[in-house]
C-alpha cells in the first residue's frame, strides 16, 4: 500500500448477473484512518459491495485499490494479506475452541507455520503473545480459556474482532456487527469498535443500528438500488433531500 493514496478506492465498478444489475457504477474513496458507515434498505447492495472488496464476488466492471494497488484480480486470502479484513453478519468462531485458541489460530494463519486447533504450542510463544494482545485490546481477555461457544453473542462479536486484529489489517470491513447482539452488549461493542478506529485502522461498516453507526463514523454512504446515492458526513446525509425522497417509507 502506498501512504499517499486512499486506503481503499472503487473505481466505477459494477456487477451484473444474467440480465440483472445488482451493483451500477460505485465510485467512492476511504482515506486512511477514516470511518465509513454504508446504509440502505435490504437489496440495496451493500453485502455485495463488501463482497466485491473483499474478493467474495469478482465486479464485471470497474476497479478496487487498496492504497493505489489494483486487487481487482486477487483472491480472498492475497487481499487479507495485502492488508484487508473482515467479518461477517454471522457468527464465525469456533465454538469448540477456547477465546484464547480462536485468537491464536488467526495470529498463526499471518504468521506461518502450524494452524492446526489440536497442535497448541507453549503460552509463551509468539502467537499465543498476539492472542493475549488482541484479546486485551477487545477487553476479553479475562476469557482467555473459556470455550467460545459459552460466550454471549456480543462476547462472540468482540471475539471476531480480536480475531480480526490478529491478522493485522489496514482497512476493516465490518458487516452488521451489531446484528442480533443484546442491548447490554451494545455499548460494549460500540467501545470496542472504537478503538479498533482510533488504533489508525481504516474501517467500514454496514450496519442497521442508525443510531450507533452516526455515532461512530466519518461519512455515511448511502446505497440505493444498487447505486451509491450520496456519501457525506453524517448529517448532512441525514438532512439530503434526495436521500430522504430515496428513502421515504423505507427503513435505513
Amino acid at each position: 500500500m502506498r501512504a499517499d493514496r486512499p486506503a481503499l478506492e472503487l473505481d466505477a465498478v459494477g456487477l451484473q448477473i444474467g440480465g440483472a444489475r445488482i451493483l451500477r457504477d460505485v465510485t467512492m474513496q476511504v482515506a486512511t484512518g477514516e470511518m465509513v458507515g454504508v446504509i440502505g434498505p435490504n437489496g440495496a447492495g451493500k453485502t455485495t459491495l463488501f463482497n466485491i472488496i473483499s474478493g467474495v464476488a469478482v465486479p464485471t466492471s470497474g476497479r478496487v485499490l487498496l492504497g493505489g494497488d489494483d486487487v481487482t484480480g486477487q483472491r480472498v486470502h492475497q487481499r487479507a494479506r495485502a492488508g484487508l479484513g473482515r467479518t461477517f453478519q454471522t457468527s464465525s468462531v469456533f465454538a469448540g475452541l477456547t477465546a484464547g485458541e480462536n485468537v491464536r489460530l488467526a495470529a498463526q494463519a499471518r504468521i506461518g507455520g502450524a494452524t492446526s486447533p489440536w497442535r497448541f504450542p507453549r503460552a509463551d510463544d509468539e502467537a499465543s503473545g498476539v492472542a493475549l494482545r488482541c484479546l486485551r485490546e477487545v477487553g476479553l481477555d479475562h476469557h482467555l480459556g473459556t470455550t467460545a461457544g459459552v460466550l454471549s453473542h456480543g462476547d462472540k462479536r468482540k471475539l471476531e474482532i480480536a480475531m480480526l486484529i490478529a491478522t493485522e489489517p489496514q482497512v476493516v470491513l465490518l458487516d452488521e456487527p451489531m446484528a442480533g447482539v443484546g442491548s447490554g452488549d451494545v455499548a460494549g461493542l460500540v467501545e470496542v469498535i472504537r478503538t479498533l478506529h482510533r488504533s489508525g485502522r481504516t474501517v467500514l461498516m454496514v450496519e442497521h443500528h442508525m443510531e450507533v453507526l452516526l455515532g461512530l463514523v466519518d461519512r455515511v454512504a448511502v446505497m440505493h438500488h444498487g447505486e451509491l446515492l450520496v456519501i457525506d458526513t453524517p448529517k448532512a446525509v441525514m438532512a439530503d433531500p434526495a436521500v430522504q425522497k430515496a428513502y421515504l417509507g423505507e427503513s435505513v
